[in-house]
């Protein structure tokens, strides 16, 4: 403990016993851990110094970022060293020629989006949590509510500074347009959780921002015709900013939840559209159009959003999962599936929670197959809970794998999904996920209890 209070300043170092429970308590499962230590660094400097202390006194670390992930991957389970990025929080640059923002890992979502906007330019990821670091998106590679046009974390990472568990500083990637020069290393670090490095610096890509967006909402019968609709706007010119998918039943926790309704009462399912662009004309065009395809497809209803009425309507989609744990514990489920199996993959998670008593609650990024769920646990013992949730989950990622699908599309796999990731993963794929994690901590000391 001396010597970190020696690297880091004794204001700076939270000995074991008086650690927060929000760092030693994970927020899905309410699963308790131990930390050897609590440390906030402000430079890459001190993380160095930290990584090499860990190493002479045989600790393993975790890199923390504002603790807003869902799959338990910053829960320390053996006297780890926790290492809070929250004090590395300065934008260090923007460079204006190349519309490259330098950031420290622990700049939030929020800070970022405020800062490059009051710029004039856009950086469109956009996950539920505007209070995520940066370094915690980047090492889960989060997605969001615009991925289907913008992409994800990835496609907005120029390159990273990464401190490795031997010490040395790597930069990784470029802040060139084109990269052809070797490996891509840089993209092994984003969305490694922690496990392969501990990212000190990022560079990210801007964009000019679109002049004008309009939203609409659409209402189903039934789920299927919503799936239908989706892949006829996909293969249509609309170019969809969002296309978000919800029924009723999960919409009803939210509207409780923040006392406001739905604007369209008709319909079970919804698709919640936005589209955007330079020209307020072709926006008119390509929203009529997507209405058109959803009339085609079983659409019964549909509303154009006022700009007021738009941010209720989003306030209430983003609120799904905190409306349901208004009332329950639940399980979050993060599944990506291909396009056009998202109707019978929510049909067997929901399915599978009327058979095991476990009500489920479907939602998700319909535009790119990434379906969220919230599975609750109502007033079960913890036995009873743990038992028939293990059961459930088993097969439903058994069930997505043969769908050609992944346990997770921007949320990680960390402590909760790892038993079902390593059990329907590839033995090929895990072999050399293995052997890469070998290179980079060959002690497994970085994150060690998490993804595999």
């Amino acid at each position: 403990m001396k010597r970190l209070i020696e690297i880091c300043g004794k204001e700076r170092v939270t000995a074991p016993e008086l650690i927060p429970q929000e760092y030693l308590v994970d927020s899905v499962t309410g699963r308790q851990g131990e930390a050897y230590a609590l440390v906030f660094p402000l430079s890459t400097e001190e993380v160095v110094e930290l990584v090499v202390y860990a190493q002479l006194a045989d600790l393993s670390i975790i890199p923390r970022g504002a603790g807003t992930g869902l799959t338990g991957a910053t829960l320390p389970v053996s006297s780890e060293l926790l290492i809070d990025f929250s004090l590395m929080n300065q934008i260090l640059g923007f460079d204006k020629e190349t519309l490259t923002l330098k950031v420290q890992p622990g700049v939030t979502l929020a800070d970022i989006q405020a800062y490059v906007s009051q710029e004039g330019y856009f950086y469109p990821p956009d996950p539920g949590s505007k209070d995520a670091t940066i370094g915690g998106t980047v090492a889960t590679n989060a997605g969001g509510m615009r991925a289907v046009k913008y992409g994800v974390t990835r496609d907005y990472v120029r390159a990273l500074e990464v401190v490795l568990l031997s010490g040395e500083v790597l930069p990784v990637g470029s802040i060139t347009e084109k990269n052809s020069s070797g490996y891509d290393l840089k993209d092994l670090f984003i969305g490694s959780e922690g496990t392969l490095g501990i990212i000190t610096e990022i560079q990210l890509k801007v964009i000019v921002p679109p002049v004008t967006s309009q939203s609409v909402l659409i209402a189903f019968d039934q789920l299927a015709d919503v799936s239908k609709t989706v892949l006829a706007i996909l293969s249509s010119h609309v170019e969809p900013t969002a296309l978000e998918l919800f029924e009723k039943e999960g919409m009803a926790y939210s509207e409780k939840d923040l006392g406001l309704k739905l604007p369209l009462d008709s319909g079970a399912a919804y698709l919640l559209l936005t589209v955007d662009g330079q020209d307020p004309k072709e926006i008119i065009a390509r929203y009529q159009t997507a209405i058109r395809l959803a009339e085609t497809h079983g659409g019964i209803d549909s509303l154009v959003l006022t700009a007021e009425t738009a941010v209720q309507v989003w306030q209430l989609r983003g609120n799904i999962v905190a409306g349901i744990e208004a009332v329950s514990q639940q399980e979050p489920l993060d599944v990506v599936v291909p396009l056009n199996r998202m109707t019978e993959t929510i049909d067997f998670m929901k399915a599978l929670g009327q058979r095991y008593h476990l009500p489920t609650v479907c939602f998700g990024h319909a535009g790119d197959g990434n379906i969220h769920g919230c599975i609750m646990r109502q007033h079960l013992s913890a036995a009873e809970w743990e038992k028939r949730l293990s059961q459930l989950l088993s097969e439903l990622y058994h069930f997505i794998s043969d769908q050609q699908g992944l346990p997770s599309a921007e949320h990680g796999i960390g402590l909760l999904k790892k038993e079902y990731f390593l059990k329907e993963a590839n033995p090929v794929y895990v072999k050399y996920l293995r052997q890469v994690k070998q290179v980079f901590d060959p002690d497994n000391r970085l994150n060690p209890t998490k993804l595999f």
